[in-house]
């Protein structure tokens, strides 16, 4: 993850190890959010049983599906280009097949079937059992689609297949949808409402990957904070992970707990958080366990008080910093990241240095910021009109970006002299004679490869850093490995 992203938005071409038998092949790109990523996963594993291994040709593709975000226009843009890009190679294959998932295909299923007739299958995010259907319509001469979304499903039934893995870290998926209406967002229209997955599937998944030789999971939702599973009750095997044993409801502070216990020498992450959800008892969960990483992503999106409201985020800017001097009062090297928005509907100059001086109290140590870019069918987009010049928003943006990377060097230079627990996760990109892997904090650290190998918990001390990335040499090996 970078420290600094503007609206560049990134996909990735998934592969999996070959399942013998099969003979069809799947080329699937992802874009946008981990949950995009994850739920990629999740088709993988439903195709994989229906004959088709994943490749990472395009050109030697049966079936082409680009999972797709909604979240911002630039986000759109790049996945209408490389579904030209798709309907080009397909030209000289014409018994490929080209699916749009995810976000996108709900909300524009009828223009890219019937208006533009740039796909042969579009699916929602709540819909991907159904792709063999699907495919047997498609191959039948039908354009095939399902968007309905569902209040049920969670996938929780579904192994999903591990995509490029480092076999060193995995998403795990906790909740689907969302309930927050944010007045930006298209979540809400696009995922569903908001539901949670079963706690027990859960920590079946996890205690799986740390059999497969996984050191690291992070737990996924669009809201983590807000998950609660009602279920009558624990089955026997959660008693020895919990006092929970006659609970009939399970939140996220607990779901923390039974999945730290479950596997103590797995790192465990989350994300999203959101301001208004999250409690006490997360953080207190948090400083409970060694486990689970010192780090939250807590998006604010302002800081002002008058955009919060217009943006319909139910914090102000004075919970936010309460909660903010909660997390450092109990964790006190906890990393933090934000999400923000610059040029919202109204925003004033009033309103951007309020943003600002936030940014100045909390001191982020990683940012994701984007000037704001209307979505249709958002309450924003119907009410509110897009009055910010684009230069405004461009140069508040990059105002924003620069003191976000004059805060993250602040807190990589507090780094410098300690020494951190990292996990090995791969070969640096500029050396090959060094690792990379990230401490508790989520930020990078490269050191010297020595002995160490993939998967290996190290101690390192760090002697250089820039605002993205540390430096430093091996010194032991982490009592996590033991």
């Amino acid at each position: 993850m970078e420290k600094v992203i503007d609206e560049k938005v990134q996909g990735t071409a998934l592969v999996q190890e070959a399942k013998q038998g099969n003979s069809k092949k799947l080329f699937i790109e992802s874009y946008g959010c981990q949950m995009n990523f994850s739920d990629s996963e999740i088709v993988a594993s439903i195709l994989a049983k229906e004959g088709f291994n994943t490749t990472n040709s395009l050109e030697e593709a049966d079936l082409v599906l680009v999972n797709t975000c909604s979240i911002r226009e630039k986000a759109e843009q790049t996945v209408r280009k490389r579904l030209e890009k798709y309907n080009a190679v397909k030209q000289q294959n014409p018994g490929m097949k080209v699916g749009v998932l995810g976000c996108m295909a709900e909300r524009l299923k009828e223009k890219f079937l019937e208006e533009e007739k740039i796909v042969d299958l579009v699916v929602g995010p709540d819909a991907y059992k159904d792709l063999p259907n699907l495919i047997n319509e498609v191959e039948e001469g039908r354009n095939a689609v399902n968007v309905i979304l569902s209040k049920e499903e969670t996938y929780g039934d579904i192994a999903p297949v591990r995509l490029q893995s480092n076999g060193v870290s995995a998403f795990v998926s906790i909740t689907r949808g969302c309930d927050n209406m944010c007045t930006f967002c298209v979540v809400p229209f696009t995922r569903g409402r908001e539901r949670s997955r079963d706690p027990q599937s859960i920590v079946k998944e996890v205690n799986e990957l740390w059999e497969q030789g996984f050191k690291e999971i992070t737990l996924l939702g669009q809201n983590v904070d807000s998950y609660l599973w009602y279920g009558g009750g624990l089955k026997k095997d959660f008693d020895k992970a919990s006092k929970m044993a006659q609970a009939t409801a399970v939140n996220f502070a607990q779901l923390l707990d039974l999945v730290a216990v479950a596997q103590p020498k797995m790192r465990i992450r989350f994300s999203t958080s959101n301001p208004q959800d999250m409690t006490m008892d997360v953080i207190e969960a948090m400083a409970k366990h060694d486990n689970i990483c010192n780090y939250i992503h807590l998006p604010v999106q302002s800081g002002s008080n008058r955009i919060l409201k217009k943006m319909n985020r139910l914090h102000t800017r004075e919970e936010y910093f309460e909660m903010i001097d909660n997390i450092k009062k109990l964790i006190p090297d906890c990393a933090i990241s934000h999400d923000m928005i610059a040029g919202f509907p109204t925003e004033t100059e009033e309103d951007h240095q309020d943003t600002l001086s936030l940014m100045e109290y909390v001191k982020y140590d990683f940012g994701f910021m984007f000037a704001y870019s209307e979505r249709p069918g958002t309450m924003a987009g119907r009410k509110f009109e897009d009055d910010v010049p684009e230069k405004v928003k461009k140069r508040r943006l990059t105002e924003i970006i620069e003191l976000q990377q004059k805060h993250a060097l602040y807190r990589t230079q507090q780094q410098v002299g300690k020494t951190v627990e990292v996990l090995i996760e791969k070969s640096s990109k500029r050396s090959d004679a060094h690792w990379a892997g990230r401490n508790s904090q989520n930020t990078m650290v490269i050191f010297p490869k020595e002995n160490y190998k993939v998967g290996e918990y190290v101690m390192v001390k760090i002697e250089d850093c820039t605002s993205a990335t540390l430096f430093g040499t091996a010194v032991e090996y982490s009592p996590m490995n033991f």
